[in-house]
């Protein structure tokens, strides 16, 4: 059994919400020492009416004391897209799920730019950058800190684009180190994972941490400590206290759980809630 520790920034260790049932999440959440669920949202099941809203936003607070953090993996939904109307659409619901989170009494939602697409033809560059900065002042009137999230594909698989996104948009930063570890900029070695991070390690807010993402696949798991250590110790010299363990299926998770918190309490003050049971 693990020791809580609430000096010297703790860090939180997260969850994905693959369990859907939301009880039996907080369960397992609490009885396998993750101190927070990070809740991808789906786009084709958000609730409908005022009533749903707050039905929601109701449900998200039952799971204290663990902390939600929220994300958007929303395929082809951009906030920078050449055609105005797929444009406006997206920024409306972007808009629509920060007043939700907002009501649910969360602080932080990541985002993507790209997603599902195998071209960049289609964004504008100019509107996309206009369009975060418009969502991240839109979220800091309703309390929340918008995070961009770097892809395995696309702008922000490219270091120096996703730099140049950030520092122009002011957008806080999740760094998720398997599409870091799978891009092409940092296989063909022009960048390295660090170039993601070193830029702005005061504004990454978020880490999705597994090994690698491989398409068919998904999010791989470490077969060892070493294969995710040096990207550990990257993440440990940023701000980010929250990290998530971004695999959505058991085994894989509790098997890079360990990694995880060996080199949290051998490196890193943590918080995490201590195991339950033997």
């Amino acid at each position: 059994m693990f020791t809580l520790n609430h000096h010297q920034h703790p860090h939180i260790l997260a969850m994905p919400n693959f369990i859907e049932n939301p009880d039996a999440l907080k369960r397992f959440a609490l009885d396998h020492g993750f101190g927070g669920i990070d809740w991808s949202m789906d786009d084709s099941r958000l609730p409908a009416t005022p009533s749903e809203e707050s039905a929601w936003a109701g449900m998200q607070k039952t799971f204290s004391p663990l902390e939600i953090r929220y994300h958007c993996p929303f395929s082809k939904v951009d906030i920078g897209h050449e055609d105005k109307d797929i444009r406006e659409t997206s920024m409306a619901l972007f808009k629509r799920i920060i007043r939700l989170v907002s009501k649910a009494g969360g602080k932080y939602l990541t985002i993507h730019v790209g997603l599902g697409h195998d071209t960049t033809k289609i964004l504008s560059w100019e509107s996309t950058i206009a369009n975060l900065r418009d969502l991240v002042h839109f979220g800091g009137e309703h309390g929340i800190t918008l995070c961009l999230e770097n892809l395995a594909w696309g702008w922000t698989s490219r270091p120096n684009l996703f730099e140049k996104l950030v520092r122009r948009s002011d957008v806080s930063v999740t760094v998720d180190i398997g599409h870091a570890h799978a891009c092409e900029s940092v296989k063909c070695q022009q960048f390295a994972v660090k170039d993601f991070i070193s830029p702005h390690p005061a504004k990454v807010r978020n880490a999705h941490i597994y090994h690698t993402e491989i398409p068919g696949l998904g999010h791989v798991p470490p077969a060892r400590y070493e294969d995710i250590a040096g990207r550990l110790e990257l993440l440990g010299r940023s701000a980010c206290t929250w990290w998530v363990i971004e695999i959505r299926e058991e085994k894989g998770l509790l098997a890079t759980q360990p990694f995880v918190e060996q080199f949290l309490y051998e490196t890193i003050s943590v918080n995490i809630f201590p195991k339950t049971g033997p």
